[in-house]
């Protein structure tokens, strides 16, 4: 990448707001700026495309466990959806649409990875460094990275030696034939239940390296009907009152979460009759039983998962792998295990905020460090010491029962509220939360989730290896919305800087950018 060019006086590019990726919270937060007037911004996108994880993930069988009414923008409802349940590909269209139609994509800068952002104490301004060369101005700074992002990939012995295809879920190579091969999957999640029924019935043999079992739930996913359709195109109404439906029925879920011992019992009670019916092995049933309760790891959704596992040529192993070797898998048992292709299906690093970026705020301090205990932040969306920055699906804003698109909306609006107090209330130039504000925040949060499921034993995406749940909120989706609403922003220290702070228009700022591509 060439060095980014100059604007004029000599000063590098700078725009208001700057937003980092262009998934789902990049596209919801750039929209909700432009309908409050609040601008230059621009989204720097380290990829060649927007999606972030509906463009990365396409292996066979991928989809969303939201149905597809509410895993979409409220203010941007799609009549067209196929199925109850969205695949990858149509949902990427989704956003690709939303994209165009909100005339957003022009806002984008492609192929632009952030290595760094620091905040410069005496301009008030955050300096964002490229990978490649070159660099931004921003007033404000805005990640929208998600937590799927970064895959996680054991660090197994002899992983170089292993002498076919070897690649994680979200990195499927693209025309992958497996026809006849003996296919290796390590690893049980949301991902694996997705995509080992798709290819169960083209490998000769496929064996599942399973460390603990899931609670597995059905799907209930179905295509909709012209009719529906019809009536969703013809009715806007109608529209809302089937999201609104199916948001009621996801709410009443995190009682399998929550402090319901009852509810997570009978869900338990429903979920092991159902595996029974399908498992008739008794040895292959009490592999397949969890021992933690439901919801302490993540529910998956499936209805042709233990009708895969009962196939003739699928296996089951619980042995821990300890190596690989240029022909297969050796387990700890020193079982070898032959192998055409191996998949990591060993989920994403999600506790790892914002990472590989390096986040520097006030007097040069590190985020990583600030976070050294675990991530956390104010509200899910602000940090004290990182003035003028906020971040949309941060730390404890992940949902185990409803949509997170849901939650993007809801953070959208509440950092809007808080720019234009910025920018239009005149009440300073800078905008820091306070840190008493910040721990008083936590604390409640952190007693909170100690009532539910997730503080439980068993370990999790959801929390840091030492027991710390820094993903998921702690209540219901519609408690975030009122407290996000009713939120005072009197929570936060506005200050002023000596430098005068002055932006590009919008066009002066895609032009420059346009010349560091």
């Amino acid at each position: 990448m060439a060095a980014m060019s100059s604007g004029p006086e000599g000063d590098a590019t700078r725009v208001k707001v700057a937003i980092i990726g262009a998934g789902f919270g990049g596209l919801c937060m750039a929209i909700q700026l432009n309908r409050a007037g609040i601008g230059p911004v621009a989204i720097i996108e380290k990829h060649a495309q927007l999606g972030g994880t509906w463009r990365d993930n396409t292996y066979p069988g991928a989809g969303c466990d939201v149905p597809s009414h509410l895993y979409s923008f409220s203010f941007a409802p799609n009549p067209d959806w196929s199925r109850t349940y969205a695949r990858q590909s149509e949902i990427l269209a989704y956003m690709e649409a939303v994209a165009d139609r909100f005339d957003i994509r022009r806002l984008i800068r492609f192929n632009t990875e952030v290595a760094e952002a620091r905040f410069d104490d005496d301009r008030g301004l955050w300096r964002i460094d490229i990978v490649g060369g070159g660099h931004i101005d921003a007033e404000v700074v805005i990640s929208a990275t998600g937590q799927l992002d970064h895959p996680a990939v054991p660090d197994l012995p002899g992983q170089e030696s292993f002498a076919g295809p070897r690649f994680h879920s979200a990195r499927w190579p693209e025309g992958l034939d497996l026809a006849g091969k003996r296919v290796g999957v390590i690893g049980n999640g949301s991902s694996a239940v997705q995509f080992v029924p798709e290819i169960a019935a083209d490998a000769a043999r496929l064996v599942l390296f399973q460390r603990t079992p899931a609670w597995v739930s059905p799907k209930p996913d179905r295509a909709y009907t012209e009719a529906e359709i019809a009536r969703f195109r013809r009715s806007p109404m109608a529209m809302k009152l089937h999201r609104a439906k199916i948001f009621l029925g996801l709410e009443k879920n995190f009682l399998v979460f929550g402090r319901a011992r009852f509810a997570r019992e009978q869900f338990q009670k429903q979920a092991l009759a159902i595996m029974r019916r399908h498992i008739a092995d008794p040895d292959l049933r009490r592999r397949l039983t969890p021992d933690y309760p439901a919801g302490c790891k993540r529910i998956v959704l499936s209805n042709d998962w233990y009708p895969t596992l009962a196939r003739p040529n699928v296996e089951v192993v619980t042995r821990r792998v300890a190596a690989l070797r240029p022909g297969g898998v050796e387990t700890v048992d020193g079982a070898r295990h032959d192998l055409d292709v191996l998949i990591y299906a060993t989920g994403f690093r999600a506790t790892e905020f914002l990472q590989p970026m390096k986040i520097t705020g006030r007097g040069g301090l590190d985020l990583n460090d600030a976070w050294s205990e675990g991530a956390e932040a104010h509200r899910g969306v602000a940090v004290s010491g990182f003035p003028n920055f906020f971040m949309l699906f941060g730390p404890n804003t992940s949902l185990g029962h409803n949509s997170i698109i849901f939650m993007h909306e809801v953070q959208a609006t509440y950092i809007t509220r808080c720019l234009k107090q910025l920018f239009q209330g005149r009440r300073g130039q800078v905008m820091e939360v306070k840190a008493q504000a910040m721990a008083a925040y936590n604390r409640g949060l952190r007693a909170a989730l100690d009532r539910t499921v997730w503080a439980g034993s068993c370990n999790s995406w959801y929390k840091t290896a030492d027991g710390r749940v820094t993903a998921q909120w702690s209540s219901f989706a519609s408690r975030y919305w009122w407290a996000m609403r009713s939120a005072s922003l009197d929570e936060y220290a506005f200050t002023t800087c000596d430098a005068p702070v002055r932006t590009l228009s919008q066009s002066q700022a895609l032009t420059t950018a346009a010349g560091a591509s």
